[in-house]
């Protein structure tokens, strides 16, 4: 089983602001040791140069790099990982393509959960949990059908969804192996919270 840290963070241009690195530098120096770089709306280019300087930081933070759904720009960096959407390639085909990396699953229901796992996936990320501005019209699970669907998966499941610090113990009662989120690792003003 691959080792997994507990807390990881999402990235998102327009929530961290004009500082991007700077305030996924804060984020990283204040404990955070796996991001996923997931920044739809870049070209490739983009998305492979901006990888690269993101990879560099996370080397010297120690901490791991997955890429949202571009296992290609993945290896092509040495990230760690990547991130794959519910409606993505399968994670066995990533899987077998590049064995060395680690393989993240979105998984939104708990026939998507069993699928992520049968299909190889080393962890996945369910929600959401609570209700949650990034995604206004997505029903909340809340944290007794997160209990009961992870119940079910032997792979790591991170909470995701409408998580505050606040929340974080909730979701470990309810057998989270650990939380993802964006607003949750950084200020109102688009600067790191304080956290771990």
């Amino acid at each position: 089983m691959v080792d997994l840290p507990r807390l990881y963070a999402i990235t998102d241009r327009k929530k961290y602001g004009d500082n991007f690195l700077e305030t996924l530098e804060s984020i990283l120096s204040k404990g955070v040791k796996m991001v996923q770089l997931r920044e739809k709306d870049l070209s490739d280019r983009e998305l492979y140069e901006l990888a690269l300087k993101v990879r560099e930081l996370t080397k010297r933070y120690g901490a791991k790099l997955l890429i949202n759904e571009r296992a290609d720009i993945a290896r092509a960096v040495e990230a760690d990982g990547v991130h794959l959407p519910e409606r993505s390639l399968p994670p066995s085909v990533v899987k077998k393509l590049f064995p060395d990396l680690i393989v993240g699953f979105s998984a939104h229901s708990l026939e998507s959960l069993k699928y992520a796992e049968d299909q190889g996936a080393d962890f996945a990320v369910l929600g959401p949990v609570f209700k949650t501005s990034s995604h206004p019209d997505a029903e909340p699970i809340g944290t007794l059908k997160f209990k009961e669907w992870v119940d079910q998966v032997k792979i790591p499941v991170y909470a995701l969804g409408g998580i505050t610090w606040e929340k974080v113990k909730r979701c470990y009662r309810a057998g989270a192996y650990g939380v993802a989120g964006i607003t949750m690792f950084i200020g109102k003003n688009g600067n790191a919270g304080s956290y771990t």
